[in-house]
């Protein structure tokens, strides 16, 4: 029997596997933040109300002015005007008058209450009567109510739905930190090169049922679903259960006999692929590029060239090709051009962005990552660009 060494309680390897340095978020647009999940607290730049402001359809009144009123006994009030949707109102209750207000429309100064319209009679163009008392407050969402300046309103962590794209408007928030996707944007950025089109889904939590519908529906609209981690072997083989369960499906292959790349995925739904790249970065990208990108190719009728097929003598192989004038701007480096069937494998970073580039520079960068290289045997890391004094 296996004796464990070190036994924690859940407390304590939570505490530890805290120590690990979170990845950097990036800042994007909350149109397209839904599906993502917030790596800093929102704290709410303004009072949500800003102002005190109306429930209802009604009259805006100060409550003591309605005080016994009923319906053989109304009370009358003098109308000093109405306010206007979305405008501050200028016109100010006093004792005994009355002003008309709309369902949302600010508080005008001095009103304490809101009559509903269904509880008052218009006497005249000047004058209305109302036949229900009304107390402080009533029918009114006083300023702050929802949310208070400077108070967290969504936790780091939060995952956003339309709700809390509806709520991040209405603070007048129109960017946040999400955590960052980095296999989606880089493998994006891959199909793209190869003449494909791609629609980025939004990250999908660890859920059968959620996994599920996100693949059912991305078969529905698209000819490739490509998926990123939940394949290796565990306690948790998600994709592969998911998959496994869904009428029509075949799996072609669970895992692959290369270093970089072995939990990979592949399966068909009729004639739609489904690939489950690795969760790791640098396995993705091998993958993508050795396996999907000729998948990507096949429909245009164009000859594949394997890596065991291209051009030789050849001893390295290039994993980042950089080029595209607005990365060399981004980055401030000379690029030089290349002749691509010198390598196996080539990552074309034309389409990304000065931010994805760089983080993908750092990656390549790593000790970590030339030695995944290296491991596969016979191959090297080689730059096609130099950095300018």
């Amino acid at each position: 029997m296996t004796e464990f060494r070190q036994v924690v309680s859940s407390d304590e390897a939570h505490r530890r596997l805290g120590g690990f340095q979170r990845m950097c978020p990036e800042r994007i647009s909350i149109d397209d933040a839904m599906g993502r999940y917030l790596a800093e607290d929102v704290l709410s730049p303004e009072d949500l109300p800003e102002r005190p402001r109306s429930t209802v359809d009604g009259y805006a009144v100060k409550a003591n002015d309605t005080f016994g009123a009923s319906d053989s006994l109304s009370a009358l009030l003098q109308v000093a005007g109405a306010v206007e949707m979305g405008k501050r109102p200028e016109i100010a209750v006093t004792a005994g008058c009355a002003v008309q207000i709309p369902t949302g429309g600010s508080l005008p100064p001095g009103a304490d209450a809101v009559v509903m319209v269904e509880y008052t009679d218009r006497v005249n163009s000047s004058h209305v009567e109302v036949s229900k008392p009304v107390t402080l407050n009533a029918n009114v969402v006083v300023q702050g109510e929802d949310a208070r300046k400077g108070a967290p309103v969504l936790a780091a962590g939060r995952h956003i739905r339309a709700q809390e794209v509806g709520l991040l408007a209405a603070l007048g928030v129109c960017e946040v930190s999400v955590i960052r996707d980095a296999n989606g944007h880089s493998i994006a950025a891959l199909v793209r090169a190869c003449g494909a089109e791609v629609t980025r889904l939004p990250i999908v939590p660890d859920d059968d049922s959620a996994v599920r519908g996100t693949i059912e529906r991305a078969l529905e609209e698209y000819d490739v679903v490509v998926l990123s981690g939940g394949s290796s072997v565990g306690m948790r083989d998600l994709v592969v259960d998911v998959l496994s369960a869904l009428p029509g499906i075949q799996i072609l292959a669970h895992g692959i006999a290369i270093r970089p790349g072995k939990p990979a995925l592949f399966a068909r739904c009729a004639n739609k692929a489904i690939i489950d790249l690795p969760g790791h970065p640098v396995s993705a990208l091998i993958v993508a590029q050795v396996f999907l990108a000729p998948l990507l190719i096949i429909p245009t009728g164009s000859e594949i060239i394997r890596p065991e097929e291209a051009p030789q003598p050849m001893r390295a192989g290039a994993i980042l090709e950089v080029n595209g004038q607005a990365a060399a701007r981004a980055l401030d480096l000379d690029f030089i051009p290349i002749t691509r069937e010198r390598y196996d494998f080539v990552i074309p970073t034309e389409l990304m962005n000065g931010d994805n580039v760089r983080a993908l520079l750092e990656l390549i960068r790593s000790a970590a990552f030339r030695g995944q290289v290296c491991a596969l045997g016979g191959y090297e890391v080689e730059e096609t660009g130099k950095a300018v004094s």
